[in-house]
């Protein structure tokens, strides 16, 4: 089957900064296909690119469709516009192939017309409008008038509205970036069997995984350390069992690698020293035996040459040590530890938490859940010591690691290893960040590399108890999912406040609801 969309050899750069380098993609009619990387890797240049927003610095990007849909992650429209030109822009190509078909009635180009019917009808365009309110009303705006000001509303409406006029234009290409933002759980069933039921082709750049388990059909991760994006088939799974599959590889790799280069070293300094070892001068023959001993020394120096011959090759290829897996470590008595380690009375900060009381034991896990403005990162950041009450009191037993939502940079010229605290050999280990970025200042990285630093300061510390305020945000897939690993194997107590909806399916521990 032939290609709907292919990118071949494409780079791209902005400000200075490499984002794509020479990656190439082939996506077929029908696929569903989620684009997964941490935030500043280089997915929305992608879509951007495929949806011609962006065009590529070498390259070349072909695509062949009945219309595409590309939703950004904000709506691209003036405030002073309103809910009706946001639909009509929407439909804006629905639109003109519907002029385009009436004129072709009106001029008798039956040929065209027909051409154009076909079209039209394969995309519903007779039921486009329908379909707006229909996708409004299915995400929670449907009472909002179309003659209300873009303005007034908040930035999730915009871009709820935005994905349901995107839809709704039933384009053959349909890519979509953080299409699941601002939406509540019905409103993200709502979509993942929209997608399911769409017809074409489908391209989604998300972090959610429960999307990506129930939607795609391959999987396309960006890293944006190496500019580079790979392609795993079988939907999310497959993607999971590829990559465990490639990390088991590079481990016996590794082991050959190591392995031969001690084999080497030992043969060249031993074994290759033991050719026709001392004996007794055969009949009093000096000359013959002072040969023979020649040619052993000849011998010799040939295997200890071949032997280091092997080893500068060996080395001059290397296979780097894979990185440990995660771990979350705590002091060596935290596992049996018993009693309280965090105990809130009467906490209250303004109108950002009520007065709450809390109590957390040793071990517990627990999960905090509530709607954007409850109150769960004010929570965990008096939990953690870093915003004092306005009332009540805070007990903390035992050391406290603390992941907040967003990384603050107060040093941007500091290096990555420096901000990092800890010895190269530490942070190598952990596979977070190539060598060669231990120098970079931090106010350069990414978003995603910033949360990684983060989240490397919080490996490097012992403590009794986690506080982790949305802690997959801005993260790889294949990292959250090592994260969560190392979150099962943790001894000590841990607070979550996500939204993360596997996180939350596969939590295995207490939970406490916040707001309304």
């Amino acid at each position: 089957m032939s290609g709907q969309l292919t990118l071949r050899h494409i780079s791209k750069s902005f400000a200075h900064r490499r984002v794509l380098q020479d990656v190439s993609l082939t996506v077929r009619p029908g696929e569903k296909v989620g684009v997964v990387g941490e935030n500043g890797s280089g997915k929305s240049t992608l879509l951007r690119l495929v949806a011609g927003v962006e065009v590529p610095d070498d390259g070349e990007v072909t695509v062949v469709a009945n219309g595409i849909g590309h939703l950004g992650q904000v709506l691209d429209l003036p405030d002073g516009a309103t809910v009706g030109d946001a639909v009509d822009a929407a439909l804006a190509d629905l639109r003109s192939l519907e002029r385009r078909l009436v004129a072709a009635a009106e001029e008798q180009r039956l040929g065209e017309y027909g051409d154009l019917l076909t079209a039209f009808e394969l995309r519903g365009g007779y039921a486009a409008d329908a379909r707006v309110e229909a996708a409004r009303s299915a995400l929670g705006i449907g009472g909002i008038g179309r003659d209300r000001r873009l303005g007034t509303l908040s930035g999730g409406q915009r871009a709820r509205l935005a994905l349901a006029g995107v839809l709704s234009a039933e384009p053959e290409l349909l890519l979509l970036d953080e299409p699941t933002n601002h939406l509540d759980e019905d409103a993200l069933r709502w979509l993942e069997n929209r997608l399911l039921a769409h017809r074409g082709t489908v391209v989604v750049a998300t972090h959610d995984r429960l999307l990506l388990e129930r939607v795609a059909t391959a999987i396309v991760e960006v890293d944006g350390d190496r500019r580079t994006i790979a392609r795993y088939g079988n939907g999310y799974a497959g993607y999971l069992a590829e990559r465990k599959a490639a990390r088991q590889r590079w481990e016996q790799a590794y082991a050959r690698w190591t392995g031969e280069i001690g084999h080497w070293t030992e043969w060249r300094g031993t074994t290759a020293h033991r050719v026709a070892p001392g004996r007794p001068i055969p009949d009093h023959n000096k000359c013959k035996y002072n040969g023979d001993g020649r040619r052993v020394q000849a011998s010799v120096r040939t295997r200890v040459r071949s032997a280091s011959e092997r080893l500068e090759r060996l080395r001059a290829d290397p296979v780097p040590r894979p990185p440990e897996p995660l771990r979350l470590t705590a002091p060596l008595d935290a596992a049996v530890r018993e009693g309280v380690v965090l105990e809130l009375a009467g906490v209250e900060v303004g109108q950002r938490l009520p007065p709450t009381g809390l109590t957390v034991e040793a071990g517990q896990r627990l999960l905090v859940t509530g709607p954007n403005g409850a109150g769960k990162s004010t929570l965990l950041a008096v939990l953690a010591g870093v915003l004092e009450p306005d009332r009540g009191t805070v007990a903390r037993h035992g050391a406290v690691g603390y992941l907040p939502q967003e990384t603050v940079v107060t040093r941007p010229r500091q290096p990555v290893l420096a901000a990092f605290g800890g010895s190269a050999e530490r942070l190598a280990a952990l596979g977070l960040f190539r060598e060669a970025d231990f120098a970079t200042p931090v106010g350069a990285l990414s978003v995603g590399q910033q949360r990684r630093l983060a989240l490397a300061r919080l490996l490097r510390t012992e403590s009794d108890v986690l506080l982790l305020d949305e802690p997959t945000n801005h993260l790889s897939l294949a990292l959250v999912e090592e994260l969560e690993a190392a979150l099962a194997d943790y001894p000590g107590a841990v607070v979550v406040a996500s939204h993360d909806r596997m996180l939350r399916q596969r939590w295995n521990g207490y939970e406490l609801g916040m707001g309304s």
